[in-house]
């Protein structure tokens, strides 16, 4: 509940409507980074980013300060629920008809948070895939699948400061990640299947489009 309430802090939209736009009447619809960025540019892009990264990490924070004493044991497995809970607040955000972003920004936030040593390669993967085909949703897919790759194992080599009994869990959890991040890229991942998946570009100033 603490992260879906942070959850519903829409950097996004919230940006938009200070410049006096709905980010979601623009370019894929979407309230995320992506859209934000192609639509009204860089600074607008990376605010977004830093928002949605940002409100998974202070999820973590807060469930790590509230229970780390209480359930020093537990408290790596509370912090990924308390970013779960980030991410389905800005997917599904109510006050917005459940229509949010796609999480990929509160994913990494996450990711840094709970195991900092996975960034790097979710990172590289990302920025490799994006070079090289202009598309930020198979980087963003790539990354996903990359990430809980990597959870299983540093989990099995003992290195996610969780106990056995709770691993089993852990992946489960870090698997909902993985698969909420690749079912809201379901569309794009049938136009990249056809061919029609808009690649990556930034808008000018002035060059808003309406979708």
């Amino acid at each position: 509940m603490i992260g879906y309430v942070l959850g519903l802090f829409q950097t996004g939209y919230i940006y938009g409507k200070l410049h006096h736009i709905d980010i979601r009447e623009y370019g894929s619809g979407n309230a995320g980074t992506t859209n934000t960025l192609r639509t009204l540019g860089w600074k607008a892009g990376l605010i977004t980013f830093l928002g949605d990264l940002g409100k998974a990490i202070l999820a973590m924070v807060i469930a790590w300060l509230l229970f780390h004493e209480q359930y020093p044991q537990e408290v790596k497995l509370l912090e990924m629920y308390g970013g779960l809970g980030a991410v389905l607040g800005h997917n599904f955000p109510f006050y917005m008809k459940f229509k949010g972003g796609k999480g990929i920004a509160c994913t990494a936030g996450f990711i840094l948070a709970f195991y900092p040593p996975m960034a790097p390669v979710c990172l590289l993967i990302f920025i490799l895939a994006v070079a090289i085909t202009k598309y930020v949703s198979l980087g963003s897919i790539l990354v996903a699948i990359s990430f809980y790759i990597q959870l299983v194992i540093y989990g099995q080599l003992g290195y996610l400061q969780v106990k056995s009994s709770l691993l089993l869990e852990v992946y489960i959890v870090g698997a909902v990640f993985s698969i909420l991040a690749i079912w809201r890229h379901r569309a794009n991942m049938k136009r990249l299947l056809s061919g029609t998946e808009n690649k990556f570009s930034v808008s000018k100033s002035g060059s808003l489009n309406k979708k």
